[in-house]
């Protein structure tokens, strides 16, 4: 059974954005603890710009830009553990 045309493109586009999601991540990742608020806030806008880029629904933005945060934030603590 093959899978909708509609639905490989939303998967592809869904694999596409968590890529550039780990590369701004990598890009963006401090040890730093007197910077965390910054880091924090320059992933926060660069997630955004990116779901923005992508037509992600307005509405479901701030949710998954709170999650990537958090997400990231708790791989940063493994690592750094």
């Amino acid at each position: 059974m093959s899978l909708p045309k509609r639905v490989k493109i939303r998967l592809l586009l869904t694999k596409e954005i968590v890529q550039k999601l780990v590369t701004i991540v990598r890009q963006n990742t401090s040890i730093d603890r007197n910077r965390k608020e910054q880091v924090r806030a320059l992933l926060h806008s660069r997630i955004k710009y990116l779901l923005v880029e992508y037509y992600y629904p307005s509405d479901k933005q701030e949710t998954a830009v709170v999650s990537a945060i958090y997400q990231n934030e708790c791989l940063a603590a493994e690592v750094i553990a």
